[in-house]
């Protein structure tokens, strides 16, 4: 290897040191890191800023890491998805893209080592979900939410309890599954496979009995995807959605005019559930955990997906459904409160209905006793205001590293 791409690689090694699980390299500025949710600088071993990588060596790495196929597509002016490794440490998910004609590279750390569904603090309910014969189970959630996560926990899941074949539709592939109790066929779209549509329509022909579809991105791989859960498969995918409804509007927003009747009547028969996440910092400061809504496609659900006019009242159905294993982002963020996993202003920053999540954390839910020292109450109420004017106003990124050094 050259020199650009080990000190690339250096680079993946010390941000992944500090527990970062992104990475940016942007022509002009040093390397920048994202840790619990914050962006840092990334600082050597010394706490010492590490230099910028000049347009010529981000070049070069992008060079190296790039197959021929890339190579073209990068020259036409689009965008690249790809996989690197490193051995011992894990996988990277990469995409290269141009910025005022200067390459730009955005890292992912993917983990060698899968989390089960209760390491990540998934609820249980999820677990019923994923041992389904036939249907559609959606996780949703914006970048970086840990959508991917979940999906290959799930994966895990259903190769260790299960003998299943299992096919995985990626772009790119980013964690590598042992087959355990099953076998698991992972095909990248771009070398494997042509597109996601030609890998499903010939995943049918594998003898698949679980297919995951990275991402549901175009109607066609909607009606496809749709199709193969009729047909008596389970089908796993993810969506960038903000929660369980807007999840469904996704999709249905995805397809032609022509084609919307027939896939909502679709959905509303094959759905099993939506998982939708947000990634919410631990109260210990030592990492993220997802908040997390549950929508369970039981006959009223099915029923407001049928009716375009019913499918708003969604959250409703949720709220009111705890008995099922049903929950709402606010009533997972109580939960997490409760068992004291993050802060106040944590759950506040997070939550749907910031007015709403006040009134419910005033009476007792979820374990949370009503604070009756006025002081208390005061101090929690300015930390909400303050929280309001962030939300409006969010605060610009912080030129610090880790260990609070200021940028020389």
């Amino acid at each position: 290897m050259d020199g650009p791409l080990v000190q690339f690689e250096q680079i993946l090694k010390r941000a992944s040191e500090k527990k970062a699980s992104d990475i940016h390299l942007k022509n002009g500025l040093p390397p920048i890191i994202r840790v619990n949710g914050g962006l840092f600088y990334l600082s050597d071993e010394a706490g010492e800023i590490i230099p910028r990588l000049s347009h010529f060596q981000l070049t070069q790495i992008c060079q190296q890491l790039m197959n021929e196929r890339q190579k073209i597509k990068y020259e036409g002016g689009e965008e690249v998805d790809l996989a690197h490794e490193i051995l011992g440490l894990g996988r990277f998910r990469i995409n290269i893209c141009q910025q005022r004609s200067f390459p730009r590279l955005s890292c992912r750390l993917i983990p060698e080592q899968i989390r089960t569904l209760s390491e990540l603090g998934i609820p249980l309910v999820v677990e019923d979900l994923v041992f389904a014969e036939r249907g559609l189970v959606l996780i949703g959630g914006a970048t970086g939410s840990g959508k991917s996560t979940t999906l290959a926990a799930m994966i895990d899941h259903i190769a260790r309890n299960t003998s299943s074949h299992i096919i995985t539709l990626e772009d790119p592939i980013e964690y590598i599954f042992k087959d355990r109790k099953s076998i698991i066929t992972q095909r990248e779209v771009g070398i494997d496979t042509k597109n996601f549509p030609q890998a499903l329509k010939y995943a049918l022909r594998q003898d698949p009995d679980v297919i995951l579809v990275g991402e549901m991105r175009d109607e066609e791989t909607i009606l496809m995807a749709l199709s193969a859960a009729e047909t008596g498969h389970l089908v796993l995918s993810t969506l960038h959605a903000n929660d369980a409804s807007d999840s469904i509007n996704r999709i249905l927003g995805c397809v032609s005019m022509g084609n919307r009747e027939q896939v909502r009547v679709q959905l509303a028969s094959i759905l099993l559930g939506v998982v939708s996440q947000r990634l919410v910092p631990l109260a210990d400061g030592t990492g993220r955990i997802p908040a997390v809504e549950i929508l369970i496609a039981n006959n009223r659900v099915k029923e407001m997906i049928l009716d375009p006019k019913r499918t708003v009242d969604l959250p409703k159905a949720i709220t009111e459904s705890a008995n099922l294993g049903m929950q709402t982002f606010d009533q997972g963020l109580l939960k997490l409160l409760g068992a004291k996993r993050i802060t106040t202003e944590e759950a506040f920053k997070h939550c749907t209905n910031i007015r709403d999540f006040q009134l419910k954390l005033e009476g007792v839910v979820a374990g949370i006793e009503p604070e009756k020292d006025t002081e208390a109450v005061l101090s929690r109420n300015q930390k909400i205001e303050q929280v309001l004017k962030e939300k409006k106003n969010p605060p610009q990124l912080i030129e610090l590293d880790l260990n609070d050094k200021k940028k020389k």
